[in-house]
């Protein structure tokens, strides 16, 4: 299935919607323009329809939720099926057998001795569960991170954001105990960037973590450079301070391998997930060793740190099918192998002159412009003519791709040429 534009975009019920939606949410959260954005409606697979009829090819897997694809079947039906069961629970005073299996399973597939897991509802409260955890690990309440990192919104998360209009606003509210560093790409010599690295953490003893991405996402796909990760282990490990990960985008098969640090057989101490874990329910994961989880404290009858939806049984339920979806077995090397097709389809878009730069891995690529108005026009040529994409950078000058891992061949083709039309149409 292709895509399909029946009226002009936005069609008349998006803007009926979009002035209806004004009234009642504060501006600063959906942009409401006259070109952008429509509503969407339903979705299956790599498609996306909105309430105006018009179909559209996704390359965004909605924020890279939906690896498994819009709506995937069995993950539906564990929905459903729990959710006729037992909906909700109560967290950390009445345990479910559902969370009790996920938590299981994520012990099982994840890398080198992570094996106990606390359960959130966003990838924000993960991080700060993994900066609350390297504090009581460690005893030190200071960090290091880096320029271009995105690790979520809330306020503990936003001490290591890396990305200024984010955190600025909020200056007043967030204790600078975060020391930033360039992230490196994949140009900067390895030996600089890890002995920048080696200088924050020799220059302040009281450095507990080291966070970072493998790949920057929501920075605009900065691929390091090869044996960063293992680096960054090696660095954390001498000066005693833990190497959280976030690996909320780009974990569970979206840059080829299940997690993205498996490439360079770096173990983190914490690892932070979400996004694509539960295929479109809300649910994200910190994952640790028994050593370090074990800085907590035995809960007493009220854990210390919890939620009202911890360990939500809809959510576990969901995160078990989309599991056993990304486990069947042509899935992740069908992503290593297409996503060298695409890098080599997308390099040919280094030809035009709006175009700076293009990178990334697997399912996960970005392509820069020389600005932020050309990337945001080809967001908005590309969805006239049926085809999703998204924004990224610190500044808004790249686009990121990250196509649901089901989008068949006929589809991708498609939605790159819809791209290149969208990227030409610049020049005319």
């Amino acid at each position: 299935m292709l895509e399909s534009i029946v009226t002009a975009i936005p069609g008349p019920r998006s803007l009926a919607l979009a002035a209806r939606l004004r009234r009642v949410e504060p501006r600063g959260v959906t942009y409401l323009g006259a070109e952008y954005p429509v509503f969407w409606e339903r979705a299956g697979g790599a498609t996306v329809t909105d309430v105006d009829g018009n179909r559209y090819l996704d390359l965004t897997s909605a924020f890279g939720v939906a690896s498994t694809g819009h709506a995937n079947v069995a993950v539906a039906a564990a929905v459903a099926a729990q959710a006729a069961q037992l909906p909700h629970g109560m967290g950390d005073v009445h345990p479910t057998e559902v969370r009790t299996r996920l938590l299981e399973e994520l012990a099982r597939i994840a890398p080198g001795d992570l094996c106990q897991t606390f359960l959130s509802t966003s990838g924000a409260d993960a991080v700060e569960f993994a900066l609350k955890t390297a504090l009581l690990a460690t005893g030190r309440p200071r960090a290091v991170a880096y320029r271009g990192a995105y690790h979520g919104l809330t306020l503990g998360a936003l001490e290591v954001a890396g990305i200024d209009k984010f955190h600025d606003p909020f200056a007043a509210l967030v204790p600078q105990r975060a020391r930033l560093l360039p992230f490196p790409g994949a140009a900067t010599p390895l030996a600089d960037a890890l002995a920048e690295l080696e200088a924050a953490l020799s220059d302040d003893p009281e450095t507990g973590a080291v966070v970072l991405e493998p790949i920057q996402g929501r920075g605009g796909v900065i691929v390091p450079p090869d044996g960063f990760l293992r680096g960054v282990r090696r660095l954390c490990d001498e000066y005693g301070a833990l190497m959280i990960l976030d690996e909320i985008y780009t974990g569970f098969g979206r840059t080829g391998t299940m997690f993205a640090c498996e490439r360079e057989d770096a173990v983190p101490d914490l690892l932070c997930v979400g996004k694509a874990l539960a295929g479109g329910m809300p649910l994200a994961a910190t994952i640790g060793s028994q050593r370090v989880m074990d800085a907590w404290p035995e809960s007493m009858g009220e854990a210390i740190h919890t939620s009202t939806f911890l360990g939500n049984p809809t959510a576990c339920a969901a995160a078990l099918a989309n599991l056993g979806e990304l486990e069947q077995p042509a899935l992740l090397p069908s992503v290593r192998e297409r996503g060298v097709r695409i890098g080599e389809r997308l390099a040919r878009l280094r030809a035009y002159a709006s175009v700076r730069d293009v990178r990334g891995l697997g399912f996960l690529w970005a392509v820069e412009f020389t600005d932020g108005a050309a990337a945001n026009a080809v967001v908005v040529n590309a969805l006239t003519r049926g085809l999703i994409v998204l924004q990224s950078g610190p500044t808004g000058t790249s686009i990121t791709l990250a196509p649901p891992f089901v989008i068949d061949d006929l589809q991708m083709v498609r939605a790159l040429d819809i791209f290149e039309e969208s990227v030409s149409s610049l020049s005319r």
